[in-house]
């Protein structure tokens, strides 16, 4: 049971950071332009990680050259997403955006968890899930009002 709220407080924290960092990014992007804000926040990021990985003793990054192609390109996702909060949190204010952001990530995380992309454990999309995108999509819906 401990174990299943530590991770559900991960999960949070993680969507604080992501909901934090989204309208500071998107009004640099907005003030700079998206690709120098885009370029300013990962390597701020990279910088972070370059700590981490030190503290972490380098893990596993010498192995980095068996990682699939997908993984070694997966942070163009990043870039997409900061140019979109770049673009919708000006215009259509931070609540509206992450919702929007939210719903894709439900969404494409159904389709991962449907067909078992990415080395994801199986997990069939079921009523329950539709219902629950649903119901985000009339929330994003009734913000965009």
């Amino acid at each position: 049971m401990f174990e299943t709220l530590l991770i559900v407080a991960i999960g949070f924290a993680g969507g604080i950071a992501v909901g934090t960092q989204a309208p500071i990014a998107g009004a640099m992007g907005h003030r700079i332009g998206g690709a120098a804000g885009s370029l300013i926040v990962h390597l701020g990021g990279a910088v972070a990680s370059l700590a981490l990985l030190i503290a972490r003793g380098g893990e596993g990054i010498r192995e980095w050259r068996s990682l699939p192609w997908y993984m070694l390109g997966s942070g163009v996702f990043g870039l997409i997403l900061y140019l979109s909060l770049s673009q919708t949190i000006p215009r259509l204010g931070a609540t509206t955006a992450i919702t929007l952001v939210v719903v894709g990530q439900l969404v494409a995380g159904m389709i991962i968890d449907h067909f078992g992309l990415f080395d994801v454990q199986v997990r069939s999309v079921d009523l329950q899930r539709v219902l629950a995108t649903l119901l985000l999509l009339v929330g994003a819906y009734l913000m965009l009002r």
